[in-house]
């Protein structure tokens, strides 16, 4: 089986098994399937979980699409030549409880003529941070960096305090990750890919353990929503998954998954001096965790 296919079929097989976990995680709400093609080539599976005891709402989704590179697209690719193929498994997870962080990974196979390449990352969005909390996912996330290459974890978590980033606040939407891009589709790098996939579950599944019970107020809440807010510019201003899956004329229910049911924006909000919230704005800056 060529590496396409063995990454197509991991991508498949990784959502059956991060799905299966979080619905034991939950333990009342249970994923909604959405099959669907794409016209032009290909399709994908959609899940999505709603209303649940943890998640308030989350998706899981792979797909598989191809076909004639648009104009639209063109800037969004690299390579040369008029035909694309991009695969990947994507997920987003926002908790009801706002001491439980809201959670983003994307692992992806894409070509364009004769280059091929992966890319991806996970990345870890707490309204309330907690420094225990981000040490145990960057650390998981370091661990698997250091078996392939030292120098992975400094480049691609920096690669992802910059990516992620929210220009126009001059702050990141979370405490990072990791996030890589263009590495060439080789084994080497799809052991890489593989390897970080698979460890996203013991890197953020403790942290819910760990907050799941906690009692929050109205004002805890208001602050979470506030910093979904913060997601979703994020997501819909700088975003390149997003941009691509729109320019590419993907499904749009599935692109905009990611989006939570509730968010909230308040006209110049400025946290009370000396209060938890303001403490968080420290956490949304680059910061060495391990």
């Amino acid at each position: 089986m060529d590496l396409r296919r063995r990454a197509v079929a991991w991508f498949r097989d990784l959502q059956d098994r991060i799905c299966a976990a979080l619905e034991t995680v939950d333990g009342k709400a249970r994923f909604r399937e959405d099959l669907w093609s794409r016209e032009g080539g290909g399709g994908g599976v959609t899940r999505i979980i709603e209303n649940g005891a943890v998640f308030e709402k989350g998706g899981v989704n792979t797909s598989e699409v191809f076909g004639i590179v648009l104009p639209e697209m063109s800037g969004e690719l690299a390579g040369e030549g008029g035909d694309f193929f991009a695969a990947g498994l994507s997920l987003v997870l926002h908790p009801l409880n706002p001491h439980v962080p809201a959670v983003h990974a994307n692992f992806r196979m894409m070509s364009r003529g004769e280059r091929a390449w992966f890319g991806g990352g996970a990345d870890l969005n707490p309204a309330y941070p907690r420094e225990e909390d981000a040490v145990h996912f960057h650390r998981t996330l370091k661990s698997v960096c250091d078996l392939h290459d030292p120098s992975y974890y400094p480049r691609f978590k920096k690669w992802c305090d910059d990516y992620f980033t929210i220009r126009h606040r001059g702050e990141m939407r979370g405490v990072g990750g990791i996030f890589f891009d263009d590495l060439p589709a080789t084994e080497r790098n799809f052991d890489f890919v593989r390897d970080v996939g698979e460890a996203f579950l013991a890197a953020y599944l403790p942290i819910v353990d760990r907050r799941r019970g906690e009692p929050w107020s109205e004002q805890e809440r208001r602050w979470q929503l506030l910093r979904r807010g913060r997601y979703v510019e994020f997501n819909l201003v700088y975003d390149r998954g997003t941009a691509f899956g729109l320019r590419s004329r993907g499904r749009i229910e599935s692109i905009l998954m990611s989006l939570p049911t509730l968010a909230r924006w308040e006209y110049d909000d400025r946290p009370t001096p000396g209060s938890k919230e303001e403490a968080t704005l420290a956490f949304f800056q680059p910061r060495d965790w391990v």
